[in-house]
């Protein structure tokens, strides 16, 4: 049976072959994550809802509410045992506060949240590159929806702090896949909008593919899965999103580094021990002062 992809397995090779095959070949399980992704979740299960009220014409609840509600969604879910944080110079309040920012700004650009039709939260789309469906893709959309004009938008949120330049967003690759599957899934010969949202700052960006580009896209996603298909080796590669990576402690690359870290713990145990077994007997008179330890 042929291998479903996505575009984050597709980046997680890209990124580094040995993490790939850490999470889709070997299936290592994780027991971390990262407290950006944690927050990404609540984000966008406080969106998907509000979004749901707003399709469903129900009254909208206030921004204190939906707040409220992240911050219900935030505690219940969250295990200081599980989520990582990575930038030490930040605490758990840092970052809950981030996601509240991001609430915030986006229900005060968007209220009353009529300005279009939503199609679907959070929706899953599923199709192949090619025709005999060998080389299928899937992927889970934030939002699709019909715009006044009769055109389709894919929208995307974003609770990272970066927002990427237009070039960049012109070759993004994730949301023009998406674009493949909500026009099979639709039927929609109309134009397509693919949106980002930047709710840390506030900001929307668009963008859009012609055919020729999308074409040129699928091809070129064809070759990746058949590289993919075809390694063996899976060398690790060495990058700054490392220090994010679950993978971190059984990773090769950093293996003299676990190594280095167990021989300093011993070192100190070592010495912790020989500190003790060197300190001096108490003499009489300190034992009937304090009595012996």
């Amino acid at each position: 049976m042929a291998t479903t992809y996505s575009h984050s397995r597709l980046s997680s090779f890209e990124n580094c072959p040995k993490q790939f095959e850490f999470r889709y070949r070997l299936k290592i399980p994780s027991e971390t994550e990262s407290i950006e992704a944690f927050l990404g979740k609540r984000v966008h299960e406080v969106l998907e809802r509000l979004y749901r009220v707003a399709q469903e014409g129900r009254g909208l609840p206030s921004i204190e509410k939906v707040v409220h509600r992240f911050r219900i969604l935030w505690d219940e879910a969250f295990d200081p045992a599980r989520v990582s944080i990575a930038r030490a110079e930040n605490d758990v309040a840092f970052y809950r506060e981030i996601g509240e920012r991001c609430l915030r700004n986006h229900y005060r650009r968007h209220y009353p949240f009529d300005a279009d039709e939503t199609l679907g939260v959070e929706q899953r789309v599923t199709f192949a590159l090619d025709d005999g469906g060998r080389f299928r893709m899937q992927g889970v959309v934030d939002r699709i929806a019909r715009a006044r004009d009769g055109a389709l938008e894919v929208h995307d949120f974003k609770t990272g702090a970066r927002v990427p330049n237009q070039r960049a967003l012109d070759e993004d690759r994730q949301l023009a896949l998406y674009e493949i599957g909500v026009r099979r899934r639709f039927a929609h010969d109309a134009p397509v909008r693919l949106i980002w949202h930047y709710l840390q700052a506030g900001v929307t960006r668009i963008s859009a593919r012609t055919p020729e580009q999308l074409e040129t896209l699928r091809t070129r996603t064809i070759s990746l899965i058949e590289r993919i298909e075809g390694e063996e080796r899976y060398e690790p590669k060495r990058g700054p999103l490392c220090g994010w990576c679950e993978y971190r402690a059984i990773c090769p690359v950093f293996a003299g580094e676990a190594v280095a870290n167990a021989a300093a713990e011993a070192a100190l145990a070592a010495r912790a021990g020989s500190a003790r077994a060197a300190e001096p007997e108490p003499d009489e008179t300190q034992l009937g002062l304090f009595g012996r330890a």
